[in-house]
């Protein structure tokens, strides 16, 4: 088996109109990114007739895509390492986040080619194909078939995220994520929520290290004493784990520390910096950091960048393997973009979205949701191309 075409179009899904932020906080830098860049979608062609899907964080540019593909095509994917799949990199042609400029993922990233997970899932959809077997199997076998998910928003009134909340729970969700900054009206929004929810609906709140200081972090959580907070996730600059060392000596509240590289989760371990993890990274990758979370005896979740169907697929199949994944991950994309540019949506009961089944990712791609959402011009040529082993291309 080799790849013989690969397609590579561009889209851009818009978030739904009030799926951000209240109008108050539409300004908002640390949400204003998961409204925003375009991603690629991924058709891996080979010559026994498979195709692989995959998706590319959003802001991926198309040169590290092109370059990818380049150096795929050709080759034969039950060959090639899922766990550590070499793309060439080049460390000026990098997503917007690993430049500094997304305030909302305050992430460190692991230092490879961008486009490395959304040809991951693609490859992976394949030998899952190939094999018979769905791409949990691939990355060490499923634990469970459904995945806890919370619900997502941006910054908000107390009013509308009382609304916000009580509409989640309706559909069954058991939780909600929120971005915050400092000076919000903290106790007013868990308040509200509070009260349109109960005391077993949970609030992860999420300031992207804006509550500043040590001090402040501190006020926050006295404040919030006797409401039902799941955790505060990144409170304060995450280079500084002294600073969440003491927050969790003196802080009622759970701690969560968003990361990536293997050797960040290690130190936070060692150090006792947090009490849960927001995990992300490649399939394979958020395997590897959630067994080390499990070993450590400390729960996570998978973070997000509020994605289209087929990178939400990848994450519930990670999810499945992963068995310290017990927290509400953020998997619900389909919830707040306009499309999630697959054929048959994901399925949820109640707070869990359910594994699909397979073999492969288990997920279709619809074509007329994608040529709606297409764009025409990319940063790097035409937002539509592909290439095979014939030489040709468009």
């Amino acid at each position: 088996m080799i790849i013989d075409r690969i397609e590579v179009r561009r889209v851009h899904v818009p978030m739904k109109s009030d799926a951000v932020a209240s109008a108050s906080f539409s300004g908002d830098r640390g949400a204003s990114f998961t409204a925003g860049l375009d991603k690629h979608i991924i058709s891996v062609y080979t010559d026994d007739g498979l195709v692989g899907l995959g998706e590319t964080w959003k802001g991926t540019p198309d040169l590290a895509v092109r370059r990818a593909a380049q150096a795929l095509l050709g080759r034969d994917p039950l060959r090639l390492s899922l766990l550590r799949l070499d793309l060439p990199h080049d460390p000026a042609v990098i997503n917007p986040r690993d430049r500094g400029e997304v305030v909302a993922v305050p992430v460190r990233s692991i230092v490879q080619n961008p486009a490395t997970h959304g040809f991951e899932i693609a490859l992976a959809d394949i030998l899952g194909q190939a094999y018979g077997v769905p791409v949990c199997q691939l990355l060490g076998g499923a634990v469970r078939d459904r995945v806890l998910v919370h619900y997502w928003s941006g910054r908000r009134t107390p009013e509308d995220l009382g609304a916000i909340a009580k509409m989640a729970q309706e559909q069954g969700f058991a939780g909600l994520k929120i971005k915050c900054a400092r000076d919000d009206p903290h106790y007013e929004r868990a308040r509200a929520v509070y009260d349109a929810c109960g005391p077993d609906f949970r609030l992860t709140m999420d300031p992207n290290m804006r509550f500043d200081t040590i001090e402040d972090t501190l006020r926050i959580g006295r404040e919030l004493e006797g409401l039902p907070i799941e955790v505060f996730e990144d409170p304060v600059p995450k280079d500084d784990l002294d600073a969440y060392v003491r927050l969790r000596d003196e802080l009622e509240i759970p701690l969560a520390l968003h990361l990536e590289h293997p050797q960040d989760v290690l130190a936070a371990v060692a150090r006792g910096a947090a009490d849960m993890f927001n995990l992300r990274g490649t399939m394979s990758g958020f395997v590897q950091t959630g067994y080390m979370a499990e070993v450590a005896g400390i729960r996570v979740w998978r973070g997000s960048g509020l994605d289209l169907g087929i990178l939400d697929a990848s994450y519930a199949h990670a999810c499945s393997v992963v068995a310290s994944c017990t927290l509400g991950s953020d998997i619900v994309g389909n919830f707040l973009r306009e499309d999630d540019l697959i054929a048959e949506p994901l399925v949820y009961e109640g707070s869990y979205v359910k594994v699909p089944a397979g073999p492969g990712l288990g997920v279709v791609l619809d074509e007329d949701a994608l040529a709606k959402y297409a764009v025409d011009q990319g940063d790097d040529g035409p937002g539509a191309w592909s290439i095979d082993t014939t030489g040709s291309g468009k």
